[in-house]
């Protein structure tokens, strides 16, 4: 098994287990975490989704936390029928599509990003804009994916045997319309998220021995060092902020990771955050039933006895979408405000 495949396996393995802890939302409210923030409320709504569909999910929400874009099963009586949902504010369009289909990101103009097969068994990223479905150019290889999309509409990601036996960087320039190209970036790259001003953050490195970069406008590439960390990746940016996990020598587990931009410097995430899954421009993350400001963290209202919340992204206003799944019962869309 190649280190191509078993990146693809685990990422299917995450979002596998994500799907199946995935149910009824309900209003709920907290204040917020303790250390001088003023005191916040925070609520979760649920949103409107098709109410025959088995479960839905909010996958990806806008800078502007207008749009956001998920995923719903509507099960059949002889085939199990899966959607793309897209919300502008309160009103949701649906769209089917295969069983891979997955948003990724979302810009402010409403434009969203993401990963499927087309069919083929192998990675086909699309492009949903307009109310119109397509799929991005790509290159031959074993599989290609989106991972990020900024305001300018650059789309970037990676994609395996390109270079034979290597994962290699990718752009798709919103100024070269149907174009990709394979990024100047360290030796078996993956791009893992693209800042307003182009700026583009990325792990690179053996199966197992990753190291970050970040790639300037101008080019340069330089390292997101973690003093005595064995490996890091680096996932996801936002403004001035990368988000990343390092893997301490000694260590028995990952360490969350926020990076400056602007000079490189890091910050400890609290390690009460189960994953991370989002970045805000203000620096706010989200990951699991967690949101974090600076170094603590806060559990996110909703859950309970039986019931897992999961966010999933968090726009620069401060809205939180992800799920809430009421265990053996239904998964459901929802949207927190005031965390």
């Amino acid at each position: 098994m190649n280190r191509s495949t078993r990146r693809r396996m685990l990422a299917a393995t995450a979002t596998g287990l994500l799907a199946t802890s995935l149910g009824v939302a309900v209003s709920a409210t907290a204040t917020a975490a303790p250390g001088g923030a003023a005191l916040r409320t925070c609520k979760i709504s649920t949103l409107p989704y098709p109410t025959d569909t088995y479960r839905a999910d909010a996958n990806a929400v806008d800078p502007t936390g207008r749009y956001v874009a998920g995923t719903a099963l509507r099960v059949g009586e002889t085939e199990n029928q899966y959607l793309l949902l897209f919300w502008d504010g309160q009103r949701v369009t649906e769209l089917e599509s295969e069983a891979s289909a997955t948003p990724v990101d979302i810009n402010a103009d409403g434009v969203v990003i993401g990963n499927g097969s087309a069919g083929t068994g192998y990675g086909q990223p699309w492009r949903y804009r307009d109310g119109k479905l397509e799929q991005l150019p790509v290159l031959p290889s074993t599989g290609i994916f989106v991972s990020a999309i900024n305001d300018a509409g650059d789309i970037v990601g990676y994609g395996s045997d390109i270079v034979p036996g290597e994962l290699v960087a990718l752009r798709w320039p919103a100024a070269r319309p149907g174009t990709v190209e394979v990024l100047d970036a360290p030796v078996d790259a993956q791009a893992g998220g693209i800042t307003d001003n182009g700026t583009i953050v990325g792990s690179a490195g053996p199966f197992g021995d990753w190291n970050s970069w970040v790639r300037r406008p101008n080019g340069r590439i330089d390292a997101l060092t973690f003093p005595g960390a064995e490996w890091s990746t680096a996932n996801a940016a936002a403004g001035r902020w990368a988000i990343g996990q390092a893997w301490l020598s000694g260590g028995t587990s990952s360490t969350r990771v926020r990076w400056d931009l602007r000079n490189g410097s890091h910050t400890l995430l609290d390690n009460e955050m189960p994953a991370l899954t989002g970045v805000n421009a203000k620096g706010v993350v989200v990951g699991g039933d967690r949101v974090a400001r600076g170094t603590t963290s806060r559990v996110l209202p909703g859950g309970g006895e039986r019931v897992v919340v999961g966010a999933r992204s968090i726009s620069d206003s401060g809205t939180i979408v992800g799920f809430r799944n009421v265990l053996a019962e239904r998964v459901t869309p929802v949207r927190w405000t005031g965390c």
